[in-house]
Order: C-alpha cells, then structure tokens, then sequence
C-alpha cells in the first residue's frame, strides 16, 4: 500500500482521545468520521461490488432505496463463469472510475465466499464453490477498481456461507477445512491484490463473532497474511466495540450514536484497552482515508455508453451454453422465432438487497433480439407466465402454445424471480416457479425446436432438459444481459463461460445437505474439505453439469502435455505446458483447467484440485501453447501439527482438460518435501508406523526388529497365516508387542529407546 507523503504519527499526536475512538466509528451510514480542526477529511464507502450504489444525499437511512445511476455489470456468480483475470480486472477499472465520478473512496466488495450450499440467499454475489478459483478473480477485481485510486472492502471475512441467523450463527469448522477451503478464498486475494479494508463478517467463528475474533483479525489476516489495510464491520455486525477493537477491527459501522466509541473509551479507563492498541488501530484508519485523499481526481468523468459496451461483453464472455442438441444455436437471422416468458421484457440481471444497483440503461432481450433479426417482425413474443405468481395462467400458456406452433424456433427466457434469492434469506429447494416449468413442458410438447435462456442467481433443478434442445445459462447478466444474450442466439459472438459451481442433479446430493442450515444458532461444517466438486469427484458421482463445464459452437482439442521436471522439492516451481486448438469452423475461446491429484494417500484429501487456470482465444485451425505454473500451495495441503502448509514426499498427478469431470492429459511428477514433520513416540506408537518411517530413531526400529524375530509373528508360517499375522502386527502397539516377545526384549528398554528418541 502507497503511504501518504505526511507525518501521520505527528498528526495522531495532536488527536484527543476522544477524536481516535471517535474515529473507530462510522460517522453516518455511509461516511467515515473526520477532525476537521486537523485537516483529517470524512470519506465515504459504499455498496458493490457489481456496480456502485451510492445513496442520494437525504435518501432512506437504511441506504436501500433511490441511488444514483450506475453501470451495473454482471453479478459474481456470472463474472467467475468467465474465468478471465484480465476482463474481470477491466471491470474493477471501470467501477473505480464511476466512483472516483461520484466522490466514492472505497467499494463495499468483492464477496470471495465460497458456496457451500447451492440454498444460500447471497450466492449470487460470490464466485465460487472452490477458493483458488474465488481468491484469482477476487485479486483481479481489487487490482482493477484500486488502479484508480478507489479502495475495496473484500468481504465476508470469513465461513459467511448462509443467510439464515446470520447475525448470530455460530460456524463450527475444524482447522484444515478452515484453512484450505473458506480463509483459502481470502488469502490469495489479500496477499497479491492488499485490498485498502476487508470486511469482518456477521456470524462467529468456532465460538467468536468474526468482528472481535483476534485469530482471524490478527493473528491471521494482518501478522501471517501481511494485510496492512483496516478491517470494517459489516453493518451491524458489531458485539461488543471494545473487544472488537482489541481483536483487529479498527472500524465500526455505521454510525452507532456514540455508543461505540464510548465502549472503547471506558475499556481504556479501566484498562482493559491500552492507548497504544487504539493508536494502532487510528494510524490504519488514517493510512487509508489518506490514501484516498491522495489520489482523488476532482472532475473526473467516465464514458456511460463505453461502459455499458463492457458490461455487454462481459456478459456475453460469462454465459454458459449448457446443451446445444443439432447445433440449434446459433440460429440463423431469417428464421422466424417465438420469444416466449415475461423474463424477455422484464429481464431478472442482478440480485436482491445490498447490492441493487440503479442502472443507467437497462437492454430487453426482445427487443435486442429484434435488433438483429433480418426482419424484427419474424420475432413474436408471448408473455408466458406471470412473475408474480407461481401459479398457471392458463390463458397466458395458451397464447404461448399457439405462438409456437407457428414458429420456426422457441425462445424461452424463464428463472428465478426476485423474491426467490435475496440477500437476507436462504431458498429452500432449487426448483424454477412452476409456472416456469409447465410452461416449458407444454411449448416443448408441441415443438421440437425450443432453447431456454435462463436468468437465475444460482443452481436450479432441470425436469425438463431432455425435452429441449438447447440451454443457455446468464446467471444475473447485468444491465446488458439483453444484448449479450441476443449476440450469443444470433452468433454474434461464441459462448466460452464454463460453471464456477456444480449443479448437482438433485439437492440431496450436495456435501453439506444434512447439515445446511444448522440447528439453532450452531452450523457444523461436518462435510469439511468436501465441497463441491471435490465431494463429487472423490464419489465419482454423477452431476447434471460439473465445475468447469461449458460449451462453445466450436470444438477443441487438448494434446502434448509437458512436466518441465519430473522431480522437484516444494520449493521449486513446476511449469506445465499443453497445446489446444481449436478444431471448428468459428472462433472461440476455451477456459483450459488444471488440477493435481495427491497419490501419497497420507492424509485423506479430494480426489484432486483445481491449481491453475487460462483462458485462450483461437482462430479456427489456430493452435496455442498454454504454460501454467505450480508452487508448493499447488501440491500441500495445511498440517495442523506444523500450523503451515505441507507437502509430503511422493508422486503427483497433474491433470488438464475442459472441466473437472472431462480431464483428458495427465502427467506424473515427484515431489520432495523439505519439511519433516516432527515425530513423538509413545508406547501407543504402532510397528507398522516405526517400520515404516525410515525417519525413526534406529535404536527403536532395532529393537522392534529384535522384537519380532523372538515372536509368535516370526516367519514359519503357512502364507494364508503369514498375511493375516503381518495385517496385525502392522498396527500392533509397542505396549501389546511386548505381551508377545517373551524375554527378547524387556519393556524397559522400549522405554529408554522412546525416551531418547523424544529427546
């Protein structure tokens, strides 16, 4: 983080006691504090992360309602499906420059958590089921929108995984799980892209509210992962300020009438609180509220029309065509086509709750579709169903059927309404309206030319997928989600988004079913590393669509995967290379994907991980090499006892393909590790893990040999025996090894050998 060219300990010296404290608050809902007697300015956070929502002055003091008009870009659940660094990063320009236009200096976002459940409220506003691929496009959005001077506020720090009682739900989550699943989706993020603030969640963490658990705060987030920015309160998120304060939140908000600041205040009186951890906590606020001052650009304007230009791109670059029977799509200018469901005049392009922007124009997918049809008048439409019901109209289905029937194509836009996922609250099942539903059984009854656009937040149930031909995911598409699904029926441009999440092919299938949404205010995470596709994969379990998935109107081929080594320690990098081309008639881009499988069998792990990631653009014929590089985090996973990641010696499967069910190159390496992981021994030690470990004291591992020899599982016996007598004594203990040694070795000894060997 740039410092500020000023003396700011000189200026925090001129500060009362009451202005720092004061300064630990929000000064309204949307504003910090400031002393205006030392030059120290109020500056204003406001909601993201897809789009600016800045609150008119005056407006409702919830700050929900009448913002200003803002390019609102697609949500994360569609921005992830892109898998593209760069176009994610120009969209975190393009939302630092409509807030340096609006005086806005820092962005409420992105949100890096991870889907547990496909059931949670918000998911529409996080990326992923998996944290590398969260914590990659995370850091893009932060470089992007902090390359104008423009703070972000990554959130929700941290296991923030449902709506329901999230204010008060406590997350019970074993250490490795933690780790290499929900802080994993931050760490990246933090470390390569220093979001100026990080947002502190609502629930606890394994008994403490995340907004005064000092673990998290700072042991983790500033001491081990180097934060150097301040940590914000969601709003209201807030227990008790002077503990909060004490654990590394340095700001509360919004404004909490004084009630915080004099909390914090009477804690230092009593000495529960020092004015040292206050100062810590004034001089971060103040690194950053500068921070922002130095880089204000008064006057600044942005081009609206080249944003909303964006937002169609990026759209279109995020949809992903789920199934294209007959190479329905794209369809052909001239063909005469039913739009069909209320969803193409009222299109669903962004979530619910704190998030809603006020876009500045807003695309119709039907009249977008007319656009670019040879004759606008080939295109008819059909209401459908009503959005404000689940139930059937009957007379709206039978203006759709007969619509149909006279059509040489269906379009039907269909998806989940606002008030199925908000911020707020969970869904209860992954089910469209019924209304939706019927109304797509019936048109395809009648046709067998029908394509489906659907606009939702997250993972829906398909009942009818093997009656259409073609579908087409847009996620929440933003403002121009219109536009950018008429280029992609048209053929405009090529669908290349792949999922970000797993649609599994009922709910009951999900990892963490049996134990979503908790009891009470507990919440046990008992599916641990388990996630997704990780859960999927390990049980070679049939999904509707698998992470990754994605299909293009061109085809590619993978081949001529390279290790640039064959053997490495943990220390060193490994370059992967492979070659894709791309063997259709159409440009395309694919999204290649690259995952590593642990053969060690040390510790239970997934079947195997997502670890790199590229998205390459071809011309028809055009071959590329693509290079991908793989760290020691590629290969470890967190050892608890080490408190740090691990690697173990052994081989190492490097996997490359289109999705993660679809991997079609792979490649063996050996990896060294430099860390050995210390060992104790006791009488409980088993033979077979002294034996085994040529680690061990050869003092001890001699008299176990000794031991043996002079046995009943000494050799002699016939092979059936022989087996079944190594089976047991291979986790024999010492202490039940001695019962069957006769006077070979006395216990004594074991126990000198032991006390030696622990040092």
């Amino acid at each position: 983080m740039t410092q500020p060219a000023r003396n700011l300990e000189a200026l925090m010296a001129e500060m009362t006691l009451e202005e720092k404290a004061g300064l630990c608050s929000g000064l309204d809902f949307w504003h910090l504090k400031g002393v205006e007697r030392l030059g120290i300015p109020s500056i204003m956070l406001t909601d993201g992360p897809h789009g600016l929502r800045k609150q008119r002055e005056g407006s409702d003091h919830l700050g929900l309602f009448d913002s200003v008009p803002a390019t609102c870009f697609p949500s994360a659940a569609g921005l992830a499906c892109s898998w593209d660094r760069e176009l994610i990063e120009q969209v975190g320009v393009a939302l630092g420059e409509e807030c340096q236009a609006e005086d806005v200096a820092i962005l409420l976002g992105p949100g890096t958590n991870i889907k547990r459940s496909p059931l949670c409220g918000r998911n529409f506003e996080y990326f992923s089921e998996d944290p590398y691929l969260s914590s990659e496009l995370a850091a893009s959005h932060i470089q992007g929108v902090q390359s104008q001077g423009v703070g972000t506020s990554l959130k929700h720090f941290a296991a923030n995984n449902q709506e329901h009682r999230r204010m008060t739900t406590d997350v019970i989550v074993d250490e490795r799980t933690l780790r290499e699943i929900y802080l994993a989706s931050f760490e990246g993020a933090v470390k390569k892209a220093q979001p100026w603030t990080v947002m502190s969640s609502y629930n606890q963490v394994n008994g403490a509210f995340a907004s005064e658990n000092k673990r998290l705060l700072t042991d983790i987030l500033k001491d081990e992962w180097g934060h150097e920015g301040f940590v914000v309160s969601d709003w209201g998120a807030v227990n008790e300020r002077d503990r909060a304060l004490a654990a590394g939140l340095e700001l509360e908000m919004p404004a909490s009438n004084g009630r915080g600041e004099q909390k914090v205040l009477d804690a230092i009186s009593s000495g529960q609180l020092t004015e040292a951890e206050l100062d810590q906590a004034v001089l971060r606020l103040l690194r950053v509220i500068f921070q922002a001052v130095d880089a204000k650009q008064e006057g600044f304007t942005y081009d609206a029309d080249q944003h909303h230009l964006l937002a169609r791109k990026v759209a279109a670059e995020s949809m992903v065509l789920l199934k294209n029977d007959g190479d329905l799509l794209p369809i052909e200018a001239a063909a005469k086509v039913a739009v069909i469901g209320a969803f193409a005049k009222q299109p669903r392009y962004q979530g619910g709750g704190s998030s809603h922007i006020n876009p500045s124009r807003l695309d119709e997918p039907l009249q977008e579709m007319r656009k670019l049809a040879d004759q606008p008048s080939s295109v008819v439409y059909a209401q459908g169903y009503d959005l404000a019901t689940d139930e059937t109209s009957e007379e709206l289905l039978s203006e759709a059927i007969t619509a149909a029937k006279a059509a040489e194509v269906i379009v039907i836009y269909a998806g989940l309404p606002d008030r199925y996922e908000s911020e707020g609250y969970d869904r209860t099942h992954l089910d469209l309206p019924a209304n939706q539903n019927r109304l797509i059984h019936e048109i395809a009854a009648v046709h067998n030319q029908v394509i489906v656009i659907l606009m939702n937040g997250s993972v829906i149930n398909f009942p009818w997928l093997d009656q259409v031909s073609a579908v087409l995911e847009c996620y929440l598409g933003g403002q121009a989600v219109g536009g950018a699904a008429a280029d992609l029926v048209y053929g405009v441009r090529n669908p290349s988004g792949k999922l970000a999440e797993t649609f599994p092919l009922q709910l009951s299938d999900n990892p963490s079913y049996l134990n979503f949404p908790g009891e009470g205010d507990r919440v046990e995470y008992r599916e641990g590393l388990f996630v997704g596709y990780r859960y999927y994969d390990t049980k070679n379990m049939r999904t509707q669509f698998p992470f990754g998935y994605g299909l293009s109107y061109t085809t590619f081929a993978y081949s001529k995967l390279k290790l640039d080594k064959a053997h490495l320690r943990d220390d060193e990098t490994l370059t992967v290379t492979l070659k894709v081309k791309n063997t259709g008639s159409r440009p395309g881009k694919e999204i290649v994907q690259l995952y590593v499988r642990d053969n060690t069998k040390q510790v239970i792990r997934p079947d195997k991980e997502l670890k790199g990631f590229a998205k390459v653009a071809l011309e028809p014929g055009e071959e590329k090499t693509v290079t991908l590089t793989l760290d020691k985090r590629a290969f470890a996973y967190y050892n608890v006892q080490l408190k740090d990641w691990h690697v173990h010696t052994g081989t190492y499967t490097i996997l490359a393909g289109p999705s993660s069910q679809q991997l079609v190159l792979q490649a063996d390496c050996t990896v060294e590790s430099t860390v050995r992981i210390p060992a104790t021994y006791s009488l409980n030690t088993t033979v077979g893990d002294l034996l085994g470990n040529e680690d061990a004291p050869e003092r001890l591992r001699h008299l176990i040999k000794q031991g043996l020899e002079g046995s009943m599982f000494a050799g002699g016996a016939e092979q059936e025996q022989n087996e079944m007598l190594q089976a047991m004594v291979k986790f024999l203990p010492l202490r039940a090894l001695l019962s069957f040694t006769g006077d070979s070795i006395s216990e004594q000894a074991i126990i000198d050998a032991l006390d030696e060997a622990n040092g």
